[in-house]
């Protein structure tokens, strides 16, 4: 394949992958990230970095002039329990970077648009797993915000823009933050469990989450460049999986006994108590399927954190012989 793809974002965990994935496909990558969240050696070197913010008309104005075959919008606030730290921040990061990017796509004549969306949106669902005709009922500022941008992209794509919003679910996998303790479910519980500590579960252990690898998650956006869709998609593996379940694969895959130390603590405000994807919709316009179990996908993540330098990744904390986790 040939072209030039822009990614905002692509200094965090997903945009990252998708930018090595992409450049190893043959396409041009340039990517925008104001390193937030996101970390400058994330960034593959073979790209054009550019360090912007989004939320402001400045950022947008120092965007490069090319003729980008699509843009990937994956910059934003990416937690429900840290949009409640300021709201309008969420606002800003999530909904008014989108309505800003999607004019700057219209005037430049970049055909698709494709956007990072949130299992937010739905807020409790009545059925589980949901699918995208369900009325969104977010109970998250995050979920409201991501919702307001999916809102844009509509009318965006009726002046002429090719949008597809992904309604992402509960990514992880080899990459992920794993010292942000308020976001990513499958991170935050490892990195607990790495450093040897007791493991915090914020809420109930019966909350049901549906978690994907973050390899079927690109595979399903690379898709969506190739493949002329539009539209709203859920993206997840269509299973919902117990958070007493994923504790069990996390123990395992350490090497730790299902008697570690567990506690409860409070749960955090607008948190989902059960929810997994309806995915009939993605998988008849992409003919794409998830590929990556549960299980497979931890292990591969916990071997990554293996690999990790001393003090940031497995060898700090006890096995059941009290050494390390490698």
């Amino acid at each position: 394949m040939s072209g030039t793809i822009l990614i905002t974002g692509g200094a965090g965990f997903i945009g990252s992958h998708l930018a090595k994935s992409l450049l190893a496909d043959g396409y041009q990558v340039d990517i925008v990230d104001n390193l937030t969240t996101g970390k400058r050696e994330n960034v593959p070197e073979a790209v054009d970095f550019h360090e912007l913010d989004l939320r402001f008309p400045e950022g947008i104005r120092d965007l490069p002039s090319k003729n980008y075959l699509a843009v990937l919008h994956l910059a934003g606030q990416s937690s429900g329990e840290k949009s409640f730290d300021d709201p309008v921040y969420d606002l800003d990061a999530n909904c008014r970077s989108t309505s800003l990017l999607a004019s700057w796509a219209l005037k430049n004549s970049i055909p698709t648009f494709l956007y990072a969306s949130s299992m937010g949106v739905y807020g409790e669902p009545r059925k589980c797993p949901v699918a995208e005709s369900a009325m969104p009922q977010p109970i998250s500022y995050y979920g409201a915000s991501k919702y307001a941008a999916e809102q844009v992209l509509r009318v965006a794509s009726l002046q002429g823009l090719r949008t597809v919003c992904f309604r992402m679910f509960s990514v992880y996998g080899p990459g992920q933050n794993l010292s942000d303790m308020r976001q990513g479910m499958v991170s935050i519980f490892l990195a607990q469990l790495l450093r040897g500590k007791q493991l915090l579960v914020k809420g109930s252990l019966q909350r049901a989450r549906d978690f994907i690898y973050i390899d079927d998650v690109v595979t399903a956006w690379k898709l969506a460049i190739e493949k002329s869709v539009t539209g709203v998609f859920n993206l997840g593996t269509g299973k919902a999986t117990r958070l007493s379940e994923l504790i069990s694969e996390l123990l395992n895959a350490c090497g730790l006994d299902e008697d570690y130390p567990v506690v409860q603590g409070e749960g955090t405000p607008g948190d989902q108590f059960a929810i997994a994807a309806d995915i009939a919709a993605l998988k008849e316009a992409l003919d794409w399927d998830p590929r990556v179990s549960l299980e497979s996908g931890i292990h591969r993540m916990v071997a990554w954190a293996n690999g990790l330098p001393e003090g940031v990744g497995c060898g700090n904390g006890p096995t059941r012989h009290g050494k390390g986790l490698a």
